[in-house]
């Protein structure tokens, strides 16, 4: 009985507010519930994988309070079934997404859940990505309902992680020295001259290594890579696979940007002898994870 995705949906900041990692990491759930027809109290297990968030908060944990806003069982004493409602924060960065997943895997293969709600959203502490020019990141959240499904053919395979050579050439930070009084509102994202061409690079040389090791042949795959989505709306196959995008956003998607690439990847025309989908991130250590996945029906 494998593990498949239930649903999927993205959301985008949009009105004269600041955004909200946390509303857009809901409005993100709610919708992917929505599209799945499940109803909150059904979720056993909440895992939010975003980095960036409105104020640099990081206490407490933003998977409660994304909970909270959703409606996931708020009183596990009143309410115990059918689940009680557990959430916390993962953090890995571009990898977050896949790493849930694994461990979602875990949770349903020993029945600890029966569906498990990833959630992954960024937003710049300010609440505007648009006001810091050299900031890479879109205001963007996306959501992953999981489930199991009785297609034994269908669903996610191992999740491998891989960790590159040498120091990192990305990174996030607080510069606590240089903030001043307008610290929360501020993040400092440094990336060297060249990172893109060696994280693809590092994707592309990890992808080959996970189809080897698990004996897929790459001809029958459609690799989803982490360019995927980049420059979040702004080609016609991102709007009509996540119709709650933003035409308007700027900035590349980050911990979103799986949930993103999948929704793309199953809105465009399938390739003729295509079975499987490969989902690869890569980012800051260096790391990267890959994961092949197979839609129900494929």
């Amino acid at each position: 009985m494998g593990m498949v995705v239930a649903a999927a949906h993205t959301a985008t900041h949009h009105g004269p507010g600041p955004a909200s990692a946390v509303e857009l990491a809901a409005r993100a759930a709610r919708g992917c519930l929505s599209r799945a027809g499940v109803a909150p109290s059904f979720v056993s297990v909440l895992i939010n994988v975003g980095v960036y968030r409105e104020s640099n908060t990081f206490e407490p944990a933003l998977a409660a309070l994304i909970q909270k806003d959703v409606g996931i069982n708020l009183d596990y004493l009143v309410d115990p079934e059918p689940s009680a409602g557990f959430s916390f924060d993962l953090m890995n960065g571009a990898c977050g997404v896949l790493n849930a997943v694994q461990l979602a895997q875990s949770l349903l293969d020993t029945a600890s859940a029966d569906h498990v709600l990833i959630a992954a959203a960024d937003v710049h502490p300010s609440g505007d990505a648009r006001r810091a020019p050299d900031y890479p990141y879109a205001d963007l959240a996306g959501a992953l309902l999981v489930g199991r499904s009785p297609d034994p053919d269908a669903g996610f395979g191992p999740v491998s992680v891989y960790s590159g050579d040498g120091p990192t050439d990305v990174e996030g930070y607080l510069d606590t020295a240089n903030m001043g009084h307008d610290g929360r509102s501020r993040i400092t994202v440094r990336r060297t001259e060249g990172h893109r061409a060696r994280l693809n690079a590092f994707a592309a040389s990890c992808t080959a290594e996970y189809a080897r090791e698990h004996g897929i042949d790459l001809h029958r795959a459609l690799v989803v890579g982490p360019r995927t989505g980049e420059h979040v709306g702004t080609g016609a196959t991102g709007a009509d696979a996540a119709p709650d995008v933003n035409l308007h956003a700027a900035g590349e998607p980050h911990t979103a940007a799986p949930i993103l690439g999948y929704l793309q990847a199953l809105a465009a025309p399938r390739p003729k002898g295509c079975d499987r989908l490969l989902v690869v991130t890569s980012g800051a250590g260096p790391s990267a994870a890959c994961v092949s996945y197979r839609p129900e029906g494929w």
